[in-house]
């Protein structure tokens, strides 16, 4: 491998974009596509994102694990929604899936107003990502056929 493929690949990791790789490892744009094409640089990126998830700890089932509890939260297991505060029994799991806490206090005349509200994820996001990540939101049609395909022309002449 040329030291200018192994910049590729190293500009490659930085965004996971091939085509700004290539520019920054001073190839023409249009050349990105076969870079990655190739079998060395495509095998050097496989090894470099296995060893990047290794030293990270982020893997496919740990990014599934999170959108999955933003996915299946149920709001009444960690809100008290009288209150709008975070329930005291409330899981890590399920907290996971809380995206921010706000409490605002008003001064008035009479005492404090306590404006609160518990921000979740975006569940559907989250669901639509899952969805994806099973093939279930497909846009191409497949037409394979498995088996015995038997032709019977009975148009009558």
């Amino acid at each position: 491998m040329t030291p200018k493929q192994r910049l590729f690949i190293d500009e490659y990791m930085i965004d996971r974009n091939a085509t700004q790789a290539a520019i920054r490892a001073g190839y023409h744009p249009k050349m990105a596509a076969q870079l990655i094409a190739k079998p060395s640089i495509k095998d050097a990126i496989d090894e470099a994102i296995a060893i990047q998830s290794r030293r990270t700890g982020i893997t496919v089932e740990r990014i599934l694990q999170e959108l999955a509890k933003v996915a299946f939260l149920n709001p009444i297991d960690v809100i008290d929604m009288d209150e709008a505060t975070l329930r005291g029994d409330a899981n890590r799991d399920d907290t996971a899936a809380i995206q921010s806490v706000r409490i605002k206090r008003i001064p008035t005349e009479n005492g404090d107003i306590v404006e609160r509200e518990v921000k979740v994820y975006n569940k559907v996001d989250a669901l639509h990502k899952l969805g994806q990540q099973l093939g279930m939101f497909k846009n191409e049609i497949d037409l394979s056929i498995q088996g015995k395909i038997t032709i019977v022309d009975d148009i009558d002449e």
